[in-house]
């Protein structure tokens, strides 16, 4: 959520700023300013009727032990009066500012300069791209053919169990997909992130904290009897671990890694985009989360980046690199980078992890600062990433090492896995 007095402070520039998302912020600025004078207004007009207030209430004592009784009461009168006035006033105060509130939830945050203006995916930008693009025969399977022709993962049976887009895995699908969790897990804990287990079901604080909630798109699974939402990203309970805290500069950048099935609704998914591993309502990731001084939070960001890379090289899968443009940017992101491997059957590219930086975009609303050498209290810059999201990686796995004897396992996973291929 943006600060109100940046806002105040920096208005030609937010709106210019916002208009790389395609984001038309005129008119819901000119709202918040608006609404935001009346705040002023209206707690400069409170603030001068309890100032009346308490010096009519020495006045009164003063009157009373004075013997001027008849002074007194019409004092009393009037503090009345006033208590009155200050109730409505407070009222009203309270009013503006959760209106307030409720406008700046509904603004994204400011994307950074270096961010392209554009619409959707075909305005991103392709930093580079890494490894040969894989030279496979004219029969090769695409991964939903292999996992069946294996007997490694279940599409029907998942069907069957909850419905389309939660696949069973099966034998040595099961142990690969448990391979790869643990061989994220340890090349993040080894880069010096902290391992944790958060809970899957997270509260509306929390949601609203990471910037879920409102959800304006209505892809979070709802609890409704607990009002609770099942997470669709580790992000969610990971960032909101440091939630109303303070931290000292020393103390930072914090680093954790979690891994966890992630729950997402895809509401209007459909097509050939979403068979097989493309698009699920249930899957595993790896996920690392850094909070940072503002200084330091886009250092981290490369870091980050070419960390998630290094992982992308040892599991040997073509990649790229993408610099996502304003209009395909989540709502809370002020800079996304994007890395996709390609997939050698479906001839295309496939997200597998988003990495970002919100800058304070999360922390104001998590209310989460650190302590400068002045003591003075600053808030954080947050920054999340994939590392990685697994249906997509074992989707490219899959085709791309697909041989007339079996699967190939890459290297680096062979101590985790126990076998180097695949077998029917």
């Amino acid at each position: 959520m943006l600060q109100i007095n940046y806002i105040r402070e920096n208005t030609e520039k937010v709106l210019t700023s916002l208009k790389k998302r395609k984001f038309n912020a005129r008119k819901i600025i000119d709202e918040l300013l608006k609404k935001d004078e009346n705040r002023k207004i209206t707690k400069k007009n409170l603030d001068e009727i309890l100032t009346q207030s308490n010096k009519l209430a020495k006045n009164i004592g003063l009157l009373f032990k004075n013997g001027e009784k008849t002074k007194a009461n019409d004092a009393k009168l009037k503090s009345i009066e006033l208590k009155k006035k200050s109730k409505k006033l407070n009222e009203k105060l309270n009013e503006l500012k959760i209106k307030i509130e409720e406008i700046l939830t509904k603004i994204p945050n400011i994307p950074h300069d270096s961010v392209p203006e554009g619409t959707n995916f075909n305005d991103n930008i392709i930093v580079y791209e890494n490894g040969e693009k894989p030279k496979l025969k004219l029969n090769a399977k695409p991964h939903w053919e292999l996992a069946k022709n294996y007997n490694i993962i279940d599409f029907e049976l998942g069907t069957k169990i909850s419905g389309s887009g939660f696949p069973v895995y099966k034998g040595q699908g099961a142990k690969l997909q448990r391979s790869l969790i643990n061989y994220f897990l340890d090349k993040n804990i080894a880069a010096g992130y902290h391992e944790i287990q958060p809970p899957l079901l997270v509260n509306e604080k929390s949601g609203f904290g990471t910037g879920q909630i409102p959800d304006k798109e209505g892809q979070m699974y709802h609890v409704q009897n607990d009002n609770l939402y099942l997470i669709p990203t580790a992000e969610v309970p990971v960032t909101n671990i440091f939630r109303d805290i303070i931290l000292d500069k020393e103390e930072l950048p914090v680093k954790y890694t979690a891994h966890t099935p992630c729950f997402r609704r895809e509401a209007g998914s459909y097509g050939k985009d979403v068979r097989g591993l493309n698009r699920l309502h249930q899957f595993d990731k790896v996920e690392i989360v850094q909070v940072q001084s503002q200084k330091g939070s886009y250092e981290s960001l490369d870091q980050m980046v070419e960390h998630v890379t290094t992982i992308l090289k040892e599991l040997e899968l073509p990649f790229r690199l993408v610099k996502l443009c304003g209009g395909d940017m989540g709502f809370t992101s002020s800079l996304t980078f994007d890395l996709e491997v390609f997939s050698g059957v479906q001839k295309k590219w496939l997200e597998v992890s988003s990495i970002s930086n919100f800058e304070s975009y999360q922390s104001n609303r998590l209310k989460l600062r650190y302590k400068d050498e002045n003591n003075n209290k600053i808030l954080c810059h947050t920054l999340n990433g994939s590392s990685l999201a697994l249906p997509r990686i074992l989707a490219a796995l899959l085709e791309n090492n697909q041989t007339d004897d079996g699967i190939l396992i890459p290297k680096a996973l062979i101590p985790y896995t126990g076998f180097d291929k695949i077998k029917k």
